[in-house]
């Protein structure tokens, strides 16, 4: 546990609180609110360990929310939004270039701007402009640790404007769940008792293909992956049903004989799934698992989207972290991504030889 330098470990036992916490200071804060008369569509944006609040709300959300979701990852404001959008801008620094540029852009537009931040510039845009401003308060290694106190804020705006009913319920919920997963993960439990410790086993040194049902498994899916490229520093790819039976399917067999060391497929599973993603999958498996070294199938526990999605996000982050152990690799520095930002900062690499004119 020595290579932890950054306290990552400590950071996961505090998910099940920060979640609590988050959403309790954003009850309070936003007891006095007066919502917009009228939205036809909520924006969530947001890059990385932040962005992917808006895929968890829009999956959590999906069976209940009566305007659409759009989640938004990068610069530029789409023609549609303006005075009956709804925008909420998260960045945990507060800092994030293309959040920033995007917020601002809502505002100029007309639309009903809300930033969810850790202060930086995008609480300042919320200051100058006297746009509502929630606040994420969570003492982490970085933004991807900071999923509860970002997600919180967001589900407790949703639910006062009444766009997302009994969100409350659900939170309490989810952080209920979040603490059983988490005691379950601890590094004092070994495995197979400890499913994080026996996943990152299974998995060893070959690459995950996360594979997610539906849009629930599907934001599930994405965040294994983020979490396996952040913590692990190790490749990971991720995909959905029942997408993945019009397309991806294809690509495997014709290399089976490399894939099958180097891949393990990981199935995300949970509570209320369609039907048919049940054949689909049993389908798809019997003719993807001799293409690959291993299938380890994943289910939710918890009561509710909200803590069933969590409660997947969670074992992947432990896994992830596990897996960075197991390897000696310390999973709490990204240097590539502070290398990248500061070669942005000047101007970046001349050299774009490669490059399809």
């Amino acid at each position: 546990m020595t290579l932890d330098s950054l306290g990552v470990l400590d950071a996961l036992r505090s998910a099940p609180e920060q979640l609590a916490d988050a959403h309790a200071a954003a009850t309070a804060r936003l007891g006095g609110l007066a919502g917009p008369e009228a939205v036809d569509h909520v924006v969530v944006a947001g890059m990385g360990g932040s962005g992917i609040v808006g895929d968890l709300v829009a999956a959590v959300g999906r069976d209940r929310l009566p305007v659409p979701v759009v989640v938004t990852k990068g610069y530029g404001v789409p023609a549609f939004v303006g005075p009956r959008s709804l925008v909420v801008a998260v960045s945990c620094s507060g800092d994030t270039e293309e959040t920033v540029e995007f917020a601002t852009g809502a505002a100029v537009s007309g639309a009903h701007l809300v930033t969810v931040s850790g202060g930086g510039a995008l609480a300042a845009l919320g200051e100058a402009r006297g746009l509502v401003h929630l606040p994420v308060v969570a003492e982490v290694p970085g933004p991807r640790f900071a999923l509860g106190a970002a997600l919180a804020p967001v589900c407790a705006l949703l639910g006062h404007l009444g766009l997302l009913p009994d969100v409350d319920d659900d939170l309490h919920a989810a952080a209920a769940q979040l603490g059983r997963r988490r005691d379950e993960c601890l590094p004092d439990v070994p495995a197979p008792r400890n499913p994080a410790r026996e996943l990152a086993r299974r998995i060893d040194r070959t690459i995950p293909l996360v594979y997610g049902h539906g849009t629930l498994g599907a934001a599930a899916a994405l965040r294994w992956k983020q979490s396996v490229n952040e913590n692990a520093k190790a490749p990971a790819f991720w995909n959905q049903y029942p997408e993945l039976d019009h397309n991806e399917i294809c690509g495997w067999g014709q290399h089976g004989d490399v894939t099958r060391q180097v891949l393990t497929l990981i199935e995300l599973r949970h509570e209320g799934e369609h039907p048919r993603l049940d054949r689909r999958s049993e389908a798809t498996r019997a003719l993807v698992e001799e293409t690959v070294a291993r299938v380890c199938t994943v289910d939710a526990r918890g009561t509710g989207r909200l803590a069933q999605v969590l409660d997947l996000v969670h074992l992947g982050d432990w896994t992830s972290v596990y897996l960075a152990l197991a390897n000696d690799v310390d999973p709490g520095p990204i240097d590539a991504i502070a290398q990248l930002k500061a070669q942005l900062a000047t101007g970046g690499p001349e050299d774009v030889g490669g490059r399809v004119q």
